[in-house]
């Protein structure tokens, strides 16, 4: 028998989460498994997850191949009736210790074949914390789940489920640990980041959060956050990025259009402007600031002057890193109802969007060269600027520090460092 083998689809929570899985499963006994957690965030993210459990089936004949993961949570049927699959379990059930003891080797046969509750039911965050994954450079820290907003477009709340929430409590005492381990670097994750706190008593925001963090944790070298909705960002989060040199200089955003009319049909909850005017508030505060972004390609209705208001976004916001999306109907949500673009013109304006991100990127590059930066490695010779941009040495560099280096020139979409 060998230990379970993991195979993560999608985003960083997803890759936290299977990293949470694989010690629930070795504390559980898991043997002879294969565990697949799928994305659901669009149709080709389904499709590359059946896909793959097609190719782990015929490469392991003889192994229990596990689905969780958001796509199994949505659409558990998808996944039982797939003749490869022997368990499917949702994303509560994953989190679960006891669901893990029922699928060791002497209990796999008397488990349930589908373990998926209702995620709309579920009023805590998981239990289950680690304290990091990976190199001792940088450890990801999940301080929220699910999303109570209804975007037009989007599958994932019916996969997370509503918004809760970790008490701070919590996450600086694992953020602690963390520290005394020797990470260098604390990554705030969620689904909906900028939420955090509602529903804790005395609703605190993010910025609270953060500036608690950075308060009562003064040996954290580098707090950095993923992707936030920037209509939610508080004062307090302001008031970090400003005063806050151990606040990574690097937000990455939920834009998904640049359109007002589009973003109406989405329900989201910013315009145009206010994209504008945060990019540009922020910058001022601190003007090393690099903006990351999603933003979606061929939303239904999209017209092609409601695309060049997308495409001229990325230079009014200076969008450096774009994650790009060719829209992708998802059964049950109400954009799948509307009028669709033609598949080929959805492709043609996302490769014009990235093409747009690839400038920028080159831009960003360019402008670095000679400029100091402090560099947290990686691995021997690649690790990260506080940009979060690539940056490789000729020569090994200390592992999992932080080194100060001068930019040489560039390779690619990676900075070169003075030897």
């Amino acid at each position: 028998m060998t230990a379970p083998v993991f195979s993560n689809h999608g985003c960083r929570l997803n890759a936290y989460e299977t990293e949470a899985m694989k010690e629930l499963a070795g504390a559980a006994g898991v043997q002879n498994a294969i565990v697949v957690n799928t994305c659901a965030v669009t149709a080709e993210a389904v499709r590359k997850a059946k896909q793959d459990i097609r190719k782990q089936r015929r490469a392991n004949p003889d192994a229990q191949i596990i689905v969780t993961g958001c796509a199994a949570q949505t659409e558990p049927k998808t996944f039982s009736d797939m003749p490869e699959v022997n368990v499917v379990i949702g994303n509560t059930e994953k989190m679960n210790p006891a669901t893990w003891v029922g699928l060791a080797p002497d209990l796999i046969g008397q488990t349930e074949a589908v373990q998926v509750d209702d995620i709309m039911s579920v009023t805590e965050t998981a239990g289950h914390l680690i304290d990091g994954f990976g190199t001792r450079s940088r450890a990801y820290v999940q301080v929220q789940n699910g999303c109570d907003h209804r975007c037009t477009f989007c599958i994932i709340p019916y996969g997370r489920g509503n918004s809760r929430s970790v008490p701070a409590g919590v996450v600086i005492d694992q953020i602690k640990r963390l520290v005394a381990k020797g990470y260098q670097e604390v990554v705030l994750t969620g689904v909906d980041l900028t939420s955090w706190g509602a529903d804790l008593p005395a609703a605190p925001k993010l910025g609270d959060l953060v500036m608690r963090i950075l308060r009562l944790i003064p040996d954290l070298p580098r707090l950095r956050i993923s992707s936030i909705d920037s209509i939610e960002v508080d004062e307090n989060l302001l008031c970090a990025i400003a005063t806050e040199l151990r606040l990574m200089p690097h937000l990455h955003l939920s834009l998904q259009h640049g359109d007002d009319m589009i973003l109406k049909r989405m329900k989201r909850r910013h315009l145009r402007d206010d994209a504008i005017k945060f990019c540009e508030e922020a910058s001022k505060l601190r003007p090393d600031m690099t903006y990351g972004a999603d933003i979606i390609a061929g939303f239904p209705t999209e017209t092609e002057a409601m695309f060049q208001n997308s495409l001229a976004l990325v230079e009014d916001c200076n969008l450096t890193w774009l994650h790009v999306f060719p829209y992708s109907a998802r059964d049950g949500t109400p954009a799948a109802k509307m009028p669709a673009v033609n598949g080929k013109l959805i492709k043609e304006r996302a490769a014009k969007l990235r093409s747009a991100g690839d400038r920028q990127v080159t831009a960003h590059l360019t402008a670095q060269i000679g400029k100091t930066h402090h560099v947290l490695m990686e691995s021997a010779r690649m690790g990260r600027t506080e940009q979060f941009t690539e940056v490789c040495f000729d020569t090994d560099q200390p592992e999992s520090r932080i080194v100060t280096t001068k930019i040489a020139g560039i390779r690619g979409s990676q900075l070169l460092a003075f030897s």
